[in-house]
């Protein structure tokens, strides 16, 4: 990346955000090639924080299996799995959500329906 101009990889990178949230982490895959040029791929929002969103949380459980900090419904992590289903490796969005619903625990968040 030090060859790849810091300008216009920015540039190219808000170009493509723009209609994004503020402050919503969005993570990018750069590849960058020896003729100085680069391609970037912009992945959907981290799970944790797409779960922290739907349910209004700051953040998740210093020790998730005795503080709980909140619920999540099956319905919005069907939501939020078919936001994620491009970048998951998921055979199909019921196996999203029970990957999602994982995630969800392991910050102190209880499923419920699931």
């Amino acid at each position: 990346l030090h060859r790849v101009d810091r300008r216009q990889r920015q540039m190219c990178i808000r170009d493509r955000t723009q209609g994004v949230e503020p402050g919503l982490p969005l993570p990018v895959v750069i590849t960058a090639f020896a003729d100085k040029s680069f391609t970037f791929i912009i992945k959907t929002p981290p799970a944790t924080t797409l779960i922290k969103k739907a349910i209004k949380l700051e953040k998740g459980s210093s020790n998730a299996l005795k503080t709980k900090v909140g619920k999540i419904t099956r319905e919005q992590l069907e939501e939020i799995a078919k936001t994620k289903m491009k970048d998951m490796n998921a055979a199909n969005v019921d196996a999203a959500v029970r990957t999602l619903a994982g995630s969800a625990r392991s910050m102190g968040v209880t499923v419920e329906g699931l």
